[in-house]
């Protein structure tokens, strides 16, 4: 929930709100006109404010001008400044802070007031975050010994070694990369430097889901194995959800931690950054110490959140070193400098604080997964598509949804194979479920539980539908009860995994957390959760905060998960849903295999959309205001 000077607006991500969610905005603006005593709202502004509420809620920040359909940009501005419910930002938006216009315009763009105070509030933050930290020529060398030290020489670049310079000697630094990449690797490595430069350092991970930050957690434990015992000993036990980490209350968007009571810390690494919606972010930079060091790790590539905002792609769509840095980086790292100097993608954000990854060590470029990821990226839809039909690489499978006599399903239900193949992929699941051992205790049982769960998982791009989230979780839940033998009666819950949708500070159960409802000792049902420091926690059913099935996740909530395998379920026809980020994420979430069902000129209809989210963070950031 957001706030318009007043005016509550409630921005859900569910396609079927959309109308409803700007009707209801222009008719609180239309009273708030009343209330002020301006002129009632005439057409042309009830048009313009209900294309700023459907772009909110597709997740623009703002909308520009040139976006509006049916009116000019001139005509707009003017009937929105003369409604008395708009101002112009100016050269100077903190002047604002005393006004109570629910809209505001800067320059080409149109803002919800909300959006706008968030976004310059961010902006300001970042600004201030990336200047480098104060030069102490003393340190140079220490710091090019222990870089030394851990970064063992290669050939190439390593860009590894130069993002992990860039975190010893700035204060923000934005490490981009695909699966594999090596982006965790950095992390450790950061931490091992610092281990030896400054041992006192106080260090936090976080990542925006329970599941992203087990994954940071266990990835950096996995890692810390290669490192000095003095690192290892720095390495945090435990990372937790951005939520809980700031303190999550009963208020959405309000925080025990904030510029007045900031977090104890040194150094933050915030993995899955690609999650953080631009509130999110705000209220996260508004909560660290000024001499605190902040490290995002994401995907440029991958799905921005579901809430308004698209900020680590914002920041992270191009990179580039100005002289001075280069020149720093280049005797720091022994990289070549006009390489350093050469940068990529659009104009950077914030110059001199961004990495980009390149190179995995999961995959290959060219291997199954790694080819099917760039060339999905590449928008390269038909290639994508011939190669998967031509079945040459057993990582990547195609099944063309059609029934046994080549017509397409009427009614768009998935076909017997694409249920099978659903099926046989928890075909562990269930066996695990089976399985008893006498020695074996409720913590135990459900870690080898979880495990088998984790192998496989469907992945969806809608929720409504035959093709949707609903009806796939229902027929995987008959699925499970006629395996399991589980009849009605109150077991119909054992074996069900349940996702977590709202933040639960009391049960300490976050957005996005997983677990499995298995008998406890006594034969009753409870909820198996990891816990934030490892091993199992129970809730009982009646405690679950809201929550729903998770047999298959939309791909959205897959984000900072990693599964052997996935099954992604295309929708029926192109969806304004269904984009090349979308595919891109629901490919990268496996391991070791995927398998894509659906019809082609579906597949290729998503490989050539791009999902785009308006927002003037970029701008800002490069304007300095």
């Amino acid at each position: 929930m957001i706030c318009l000077s007043g005016l509550p607006l409630s921005v859900p991500p569910a396609r079927a709100a959309r109308e409803g969610l700007a009707e209801g905005l222009a008719a609180q603006l239309e009273r708030w006109a009343q209330r002020m005593g301006t002129s009632q709202p005439g057409d042309t502004l009830t048009h313009v404010i209900r294309e700023l509420a459907l772009a909110a809620c597709d997740g623009h920040v703002c909308l520009p001008f040139t976006a509006l359909t049916g009116v000019s940009a001139d005509e707009a501005s003017r009937v929105l400044l003369a409604s008395g419910m708009a101002i112009e930002a100016g050269e100077t938006p903190h002047v604002l802070a005393a006004t109570a216009f629910p809209l505001v315009i800067d320059g080409e763009r149109l803002y919800l007031r909300a959006f706008f105070d968030l976004e310059y509030r961010l902006a300001r933050a970042l600004n201030t975050l990336s200047a480098p930290l104060p030069d102490d020529a003393t340190m140079t060398p220490r710091i090019r010994a222990v870089l030394d030290t851990v970064f063992l020489a290669r050939e190439g670049v390593d860009w590894q070694k130069v993002a992990a310079a860039l975190a010893l000697t700035r204060r923000l630094t934005i490490i981009s990369g695909g699966p594999g990449t090596g982006k965790t690797s950095t992390v450790a490595a950061i931490i091992a430097c610092l281990a030896e430069l400054e041992p006192d350092l106080r260090i936090a991970l976080a990542a925006p889901t329970g599941k992203a930050a087990t994954k940071l957690r266990e990835a950096l434990a996995a890692r810390s194995r290669d490192l000095p015992e003095a690192a290892r000993a720095r390495l945090p036990a435990e990372a937790h959800t951005v939520h809980r980490l700031l303190g999550a209350s009963a208020t959405p968007g309000r925080f025990r931690h904030h510029s007045a009571n900031p977090l104890a810390l040194d150094l933050l690494v915030v993995d899955e950054a690609s999650m953080l919606d631009l509130s999110l972010a705000a209220s996260l930079l508004d909560a660290l110490p000024p001499y605190a060091r902040l490290v995002l790790l994401g995907d440029k590539d991958q799905l921005a959140a579901v809430e308004a905002g698209a900020v680590f792609a914002d920041l992270s769509s191009g990179w580039r070193f100005r002289a001075d840095e280069a020149a720093r980086l280049a005797a720091l790292t022994g990289t070549p400098e006009e390489i350093l100097l050469q940068g990529a993608g659009s104009e950077a954000a914030l110059p001199d604080c961004i990495v980009w990854l390149l190179d995995s060590h999961r995959f290959r470029a060219d291997s199954g997964i790694g080819r099917l990821a760039r060339e999905i990226n590449a928008g390269e839809g038909a290639a994508a598509l011939a190669w998967l039909k031509a079945r040459s690489d057993s990582a990547v499978s195609w099944i063309e949804d059609e029934t046994e006599t080549g017509n397409a399903l009427p009614d768009a239900t998935p076909s017997s194979s694409v249920l099978t193949a659903m099926e046989e992929g928890y075909a562990a699941y269930f066996s695990a479920l089976r399985e008893t051992f006498a020695d074996e205790t409720l913590e135990t049982r459900a870690a080898r539980i979880f495990a088998a769960f984790e192998r496989f998982r469907v992945l969806v791009a809608v929720r409504e539908g035959p093709r949707g989230l609903a009806a796939v979780n229902a027929h995987l839940e008959r699925h499970a009860r006629a395996v399991l033998g589980i009849e009605s009666g109150g077991t119909e819950w054992v074996g069900r995994p349940v996702i977590v949708l709202k933040n639960d500070p009391v049960t300490r159960l976050f957005n996005g957390d997983i677990g499995l409802c298995l008998p406890d000792g006594n034969g009753a049902l409870t909820v198996a959760f990891p816990a934030p420091g490892g091993g199992i926690r129970t809730i009982p059913p009646r405690r679950l905060p809201e929550h729903d099935t998770a047999f298959a996740l939309t791909v959205h909530k897959s984000q900072g998960s990693e599964f052997s395998e996935v099954l992604f379920l295309l929708p029926a026809r192109p969806s304004r849903v269904l984009s090349r980020e979308l595919l891109y994420t629901a490919v990268t979430r496996a391991a070791c295999r995927v398998t894509i069902a659906g019809k082609g000129e579906v597949f290729e209809a998503g490989c050539a959309a791009r999902s785009t989210r308006f927002s003037g963070l970029g701008e800002r950031l490069r304007s300095g205001g």
